[in-house]
């Protein structure tokens, strides 16, 4: 047999177009091949970022859909979930109880402090959105602390390492695409809450759980309710807001949320989705998981 002759092949516009996408597939599939593995699950941060902006250092606890890897192209949103030390270890069961009921997502728990000393004083910090010092005084006597070890006021601050310093990282080492969410109970609530009304789109997803409203004579909540009583549209992306508290957390806790759900569900935007619920039998602390579980099928339940 003879050998074929070579032939000159002359590449027509449609090959052009098939060599591209299959190079571009192949940046893609190298491109993620640099992102990180999920580690063995242990109940330990997977990284600690130290802020330049608010000086603190910071746990991620990450916590991962099923079938997430490094080998497709595939991305994730991402749900933010504060107090991540305290709350971890449930968030990470609850989604795996959930596959297939909810979207696949990225979870990351950020907290600072590893005992619940540096926990507490760093929550007090960062979560609260001005500075009050009969609280943080009467705290300081509470628990025999010096004088300025507890400070409040923060939330501001570590919104912006939020959002330049540890999404950035997160976005960097991990398949995630532009979606956003925030989660928090109690102080944490408070701050969510805080999020969420200066928003500016960077978070499109909220889950406010037993917000501290009453914080500082409730200027948050006043300031929320002027907001969404003089503005009759609000300029920010389709978003997710689930609020909840638990029906036996008291006075400070219960008529504040209420009002501002139903302040908010009054302005009746087009663009905000909104669910809010009074789990009646639990209590501020017992209402913590349920609120969770709650917010994670109101924020990414499969239809």
């Amino acid at each position: 047999m003879q050998p074929l002759k070579p032939t000159k092949m002359t590449i027509s516009k449609p090959s052009n177009f098939l060599f591209t996408t299959i190079l571009l597939l192949v940046l893609c599939n190298s491109l993620f091949s640099q992102k990180l593995e999920p580690k063995e699950r242990l109940p330990e941060p997977d990284h600690t970022i130290t802020s330049k902006i608010t000086g603190h250092d910071y746990q991620l606890y990450m916590s991962f859909p099923r079938g997430y890897s490094t080998k497709d192209t595939i991305s994730y949103p991402i749900l933010y979930v504060l107090d991540g030390w305290r709350d971890f270890d449930f968030f990470n069961t609850e989604q795996r109880r959930l596959s297939g009921k909810i979207e696949d997502v990225i979870i990351i728990g950020i907290s600072s402090g590893l005992d619940g000393l540096s926990f507490g004083l760093s929550r007090t910090l960062d979560y609260t959105t001005t500075v009050d010092t009969i609280f943080t005084r009467d705290g300081e006597k509470k628990f025999n602390l010096p004088k300025g070890t507890a400070k409040s006021g923060g939330a501001s601050q570590f919104l912006e390492a939020l959002k330049t310093e540890i999404t950035p990282f997160v976005d960097k080492h991990y398949k995630t695409n532009s979606e956003r969410g925030i989660s928090g109970h109690s102080f944490a609530g408070l701050f969510t809450a805080y999020v969420f009304l200066n928003s500016d789109g960077f978070f499109t997803k909220f889950g406010i759980n037993s917000p501290s409203l009453w914080w500082d004579e409730k200027k948050l909540l006043d300031q929320a309710i002027l907001q969404f009583t003089e503005n009759k549209t609000w300029n920010i992306p389709p978003t997710k807001v689930y609020i909840s508290v638990g029906g036996k957390e008291g006075i400070d806790m219960v008529p504040q949320m209420i009002e501002f759900s139903l302040n908010l569900e009054e302005a009746s935007y087009n663009n905000i989705d909104l669910k809010w619920h009074v789990f009646d039998d639990e209590s501020h602390g017992s209402v913590i998981r349920p609120s969770l579980t709650q917010t994670l099928i109101e924020l990414y339940g499969k239809d």
